[in-house]
């Protein structure tokens, strides 16, 4: 009985060892634009941090969109931000990556990269 209680409280301590670093995973700390977007472009109008509206009610819907999921996505007792990220692809302009919100802000997806490519086909490869 006594190696259970030892087990299972090391499993305890162990547990609670793990929770305050998955509290503190919040959202990217880094946003990058890669290109420069040409003068009067779409991508000219928007900004790093700006949410997923803001960027559709000024430049319109993607072509093509896809999801994935991050890494923190299987963090145990992680709550924070960017579990999953959204990709807006838009032809001839480039793509936008969202961090999708955690628990409480899930709705939100706040723009964390800009990547500027004239070749972009609109569409997921």
């Amino acid at each position: 009985m006594k190696i259970k209680s030892l087990v299972f409280m090391s499993s305890l301590a162990l547990c609670a060892s793990y929770a305050p670093m998955a509290f503190c995973a919040g959202a990217p700390k880094s946003a990058e634009v890669v290109g420069t977007p040409a003068a009067g472009s779409k991508f000219a109008k928007i900004q790093v941090g700006m949410y997923s509206k803001q960027v559709t009610d000024l430049i319109g819907q993607p072509n093509d969109q896809k999801m994935y999921m991050t890494g923190k996505a299987w963090i145990p007792f992680h709550f924070g931000g960017d579990n999953s990220r959204t990709e807006y692809h838009y032809k001839g302009e480039g793509v936008l990556t969202f961090a999708n919100g955690g628990v409480g802000d899930m709705g939100s997806m706040k723009l964390i990269r800009i990547k500027v490519d004239s070749a972009e086909s609109g569409y997921i490869h």
